[in-house]
């Protein structure tokens, strides 16, 4: 009798350990793949560092990443975009957190493109970067954790992006050239190929207008077009907030505009910059269609810093501040609407490491949300809507920034020089 107890107990054991696999099967089986929500509307993306401490040695918790990836939910966003593998355990962790969430609730939706940081040889040395040749060793490890990670976590990891702006010539410090991204891109397609990597994501890399084609000719090589053809898609940066100070031909109130109020002239320079955001993905476009080829472009990185010192601040371009942040935040997910693809919004949460020795640096700037949990302009009305109602930062909840006056915030608006 015993003996017959405890077949029957195997047998029952192997049936829930069965049903345990076939549903987790079905889970993953179930999950979109890249090209089900790139481009989706119900899948609005954002860039996620989420550093809290002004240096990234302070890595933050799951539970800290958990806190995160709520308030993110609450906002709408679906897809996040990370930049190391191997170097911090921030992406790891991160996945962690977002599978803990779906543990606890099946409904928790939130997907990654998970980021390999990519340097040329002698990268952020006090010796000549070398950027012909690439820093082998950590090319490699990010890459082999990029592919460790999205075989570990394949219902949430759904697209690699090979390097960071590392290829627009500006990145002095570590720049490669694209016969380096294209090595690892084809890498990766290979582990496709061969059912060693999930076939369903997708490898991109994400970088400089002007690294994918649409700016000076000197970036138009036979490698950049082997890569174009290589990768699912292009994750393209634009950045107009830059450009008013290093291209400001295209920035400032016009003269048929110097009666307007504030708030108006703001908005019509707001508009500029999203048609100026709008021509550089067109330059991109032109030139992938000069090469008689047909890849999906999307903005892998756009954003707008509510606050700067110099160069974009009252004695610079004017261009920093959060009323023209939250313009330009708006105008952009209305683009992302009307064309179909996916904005990386630039990004969720300010972070202090950026610029650790000015806390006036535009790079500690760019969140949607500030390091003091005040939601910036942006987002008033979702803090509005109460859709943070029982979240927390740090054990916080959040607020608004200016205690919600905008007239408040007015005051702090700089008007752009006028145009001759």
């Amino acid at each position: 009798m015993k003996i017959f107890s405890v077949s029957i107990l195997l047998s029952l054991m192997v049936l829930v350990v069965s049903g345990c696999d076939n549903a987790s099967q079905s889970n993953q089986s179930a999950s979109p793949s890249a090209a089900e929500i790139l481009g989706n509307p119900d899948y609005p993306a954002i860039s996620y560092g989420g550093y809290r401490e002004k240096t990234r040695d302070d890595v933050p918790t799951v539970d800290d990443l958990k806190e995160d990836m709520q308030i993110l939910s609450a906002m709408g966003v679906r897809i996040l975009r990370t930049y190391n593998t191997s170097q911090l355990p921030q992406a790891q962790r991160i996945l962690e957190a977002i599978k803990q969430l779906k543990h606890a609730d099946p409904n928790f939706e939130m997907y990654v493109m998970l980021g390999a940081w990519i340097d040329c040889k002698n990268a952020w040395m006090d010796i000549p970067p070398i950027h012909e040749e690439e820093n082998e060793e950590n090319n490699r490890a990010e890459i082999d954790m990029a592919v460790a990670l999205a075989n570990e976590y394949p219902d949430i990891v759904k697209f690699i992006a090979v390097g960071n702006e590392a290829m627009v010539h500006w990145a002095t410090k570590y720049f490669v050239y694209p016969k380096t991204i294209l090595r690892w891109v084809n890498y990766l397609q290979n582990l496709k190929k061969n059912n060693q990597l999930s076939s369903d994501i997708w490898i991109t890399s994400s970088d400089n207008y002007e690294s994918w084609g649409g700016g000076h000719k000197n970036y138009h090589t036979e490698d950049l077009t082997a890569l174009i053809k290589a990768v699912d898609f292009l994750s393209v940066h634009t950045y107009p907030f830059h450009d008013s100070h290093y291209n400001p031909n295209y920035w400032g109130v016009l003269k048929t505009e110097a009666s307007l109020s504030k708030s108006e002239m703001a908005e019509a320079t707001m508009l500029r910059a999203k048609q100026y955001a709008i021509s550089q993905y067109q330059a991109v476009a032109d030139y992938v269609t000069s090469l008689k080829l047909d890849k999906p472009i999307h903005i892998g990185e756009t954003g707008w810093s509510s606050v700067a010192a110099t160069l974009y601040g009252a004695s610079g371009s004017k261009a920093a501040d959060e009323l023209k942040q939250g313009l330009y935040y708006h105008h952009m997910r209305d683009w992302e609407k009307e064309s179909g693809m996916s904005v990386f919004h630039f990004e969720a949460f300010d972070e202090q490491w950026k610029d650790p020795h000015d806390v006036n640096g535009s790079e500690n700037h760019f969140g949607l949300i500030g390091l003091d949990n005040n939601v910036k302009y942006a987002l008033w009305d979702l803090i509005d809507q109460r859709v943070f109602e029982g979240l927390t930062r740090g054990g916080k909840p959040l607020g608004k920034t200016y205690g919600g006056d905008r007239n408040t915030l007015l005051k702090s608006v700089n008007i752009p020089p006028l145009k001759e």
